[in-house]
């Protein structure tokens, strides 16, 4: 394997680790600012760095990358240009368990690719424990993403902010620091 493939996989597994825990904290209405950062800069740098490995012609990786690419746009945006103001907030909380379950999606691809005895349980993931981990995969991200759409909701004034530090009454100043 090379040191680029390394480099590549070890910013999967970071943005699939971070997202995690992103994705634990939405449904109390929370943006854990670093953990935040590091899954969705990793998991940008991921797409980005998948189309640096050659490629003759189009290829599912291609289409994958260009769609985590398409998702995370306006999650960057809805987090760093709008801070989370209105429908943004929702926009960011679909848009971030989406470009999760992407990242995801192609790591239980690359286990039954990768992993001699999921290589063995599926040879060419048309098999059902493929179908099976794709399919679980999907229903849990579903979940999440209902969910986390459900109960993220601006914090009441009082309350402690959303960033991990109180926010001031009636404002969005914890959010300017994105």
């Amino acid at each position: 394997m090379s040191a680029f493939t390394v480099f590549h996989v070890l910013l999967s597994l970071v943005g699939i680790l971070a997202g995690f825990v992103v994705a634990a904290a939405l449904p109390a209405s929370k943006v854990p600012r670093g953990w935040t950062a590091v899954f969705l800069w990793s998991t940008l740098a991921t797409s980005v760095t998948g189309f640096l490995f050659p490629h003759r012609g189009f290829t599912p990786a291609i289409g994958f990358g260009i769609v985590s690419l398409v998702v995370l746009a306006p999650v960057f945006y809805a987090l760093y240009g709008q801070k989370l103001a209105g429908h943004w907030r929702w926009i960011y909380v679909i848009g971030a368990v989406l470009a999760f379950y992407l990242n995801f999606f192609v790591l239980i691809v690359q286990s039954f690719l990768k992993v001699p005895a999921l290589k063995a349980l599926a040879p060419t993931q048309t098999e059902p424990p493929f179908a099976i981990a794709q399919g679980l995969a999907f229903v849990v991200f579903l979940v999440i993403g209902i969910i986390a759409t459900v109960k993220f909701h601006p914090p009441p004034a009082s309350s402690a902010a959303t960033l991990g530090t109180a926010r001031p009454p009636d404002s969005t100043a914890s959010l300017k620091r994105f």
